[in-house]
């Protein structure tokens, strides 16, 4: 009899399902590093890292935001690292329709309008989305070529 029960239970939990495998805990989001180095150092007042949602954006990911001041003028430049040059280029579109009155420059590639009141350029360069925040069309312009040139 005790074989049988034996027998009986050793069958029965052969015919249990397998446990599931846990699922591997989620890879922590890849904090962005700090390009500092990217940008200008003349009328440079700090740098801060971003870690997500770089300039209050839904759609951007963490980069590095650069604050200057010209005299009485103060504007700011960012980059973000994006893994390809293909989703450098996919945010354009997104900061053409967040930005009012945005407009394409075709010499750069990248767009000019406003953004909560203030003038944003915002351009991709291989695998860099980045911009000028707070300056002219013609200002941000200058500035914008300046940083273009950093990134490599």
């Amino acid at each position: 009899m005790r074989l049988a029960v034996f027998l009986l239970v050793a069958l029965l939990s052969s015919c249990a399902s397998e446990p599931k495998p846990s699922p591997p805990p989620k890879a922590a989001a890849r904090r962005p590093s700090d390009e500092s180095r990217r940008f200008p150092q003349t009328d440079l007042v700090d740098t801060k890292v971003v870690e997500s949602q770089l300039l209050g954006k839904s759609f951007m990911p963490g980069g590095t935001l650069a604050r200057y001041k010209r005299g009485a003028t103060e504007y700011e430049m960012f980059v973000a690292k994006l893994p390809t040059a293909m989703d450098a280029a996919i945010l354009l579109p997104d900061w053409s329709k967040a930005l009012t009155g945005a407009k394409l420059v075709p010499s750069f590639g990248g767009y000019f309008g406003e953004d909560a009141g203030r003038p944003v350029f915002v351009f991709a360069k291989t695998v860099w989305i980045a911009g000028v925040v707070g300056l002219s069309e013609k200002e941000a312009d200058t500035q914008a070529r300046t940083l273009a040139g950093r990134l490599n």
